[in-house]
């Protein structure tokens, strides 16, 4: 099946958003730090889950791949939300609640993208040995 204009545009979108917070949590960003401090998760955390998203990125803009991507794109941004709501407030550091309307914008993005890619699902759960 062949990719939609609308299915790239959320996988770019996806890697956009992935890609330009790895800056701040691979360089130690003083904001990056208190998150990642206030979670209890510095600096594992932080580099951790920057790792993750650089690999759901990747995974993301590969059409073969864009289903695992997807799936832990929602899981990573799964972690955000729920730190946002119960832990750190919507807005952190007076940043007017862009962190967190970024994780909903991807979460929202990957949730679709798993939805297009749902047949997928059992092709990612056979073992090729």
């Amino acid at each position: 099946m062949k990719s939609s204009l609308f299915s790239w545009l959320l996988r770019i979108v996806v890697a956009a958003i992935l890609v330009q917070t790895l800056y701040f949590k691979f360089t130690g960003a003083a904001e990056s730090i208190y998150i990642f401090k206030t979670l209890g998760m510095e600096p594992y955390g932080r580099i951790g889950s920057g790792i993750i998203e650089l690999v759901a990125s990747i995974l993301i803009l590969i059409p073969r791949t864009t289903l695992l991507g997807a799936l832990l794109g929602l899981g990573v941004m799964f972690g955000a939300i729920v730190s946002h709501v119960f832990v750190l407030g919507i807005e952190v550091q007076n940043d007017g609640g862009t962190l967190f309307m970024l994780a909903l914008i991807t979460f929202l993005c990957c949730s679709i993208l798993v939805y297009q890619n749902r047949n997928k699902m059992t092709d990612l759960l056979k073992l090729k040995i």
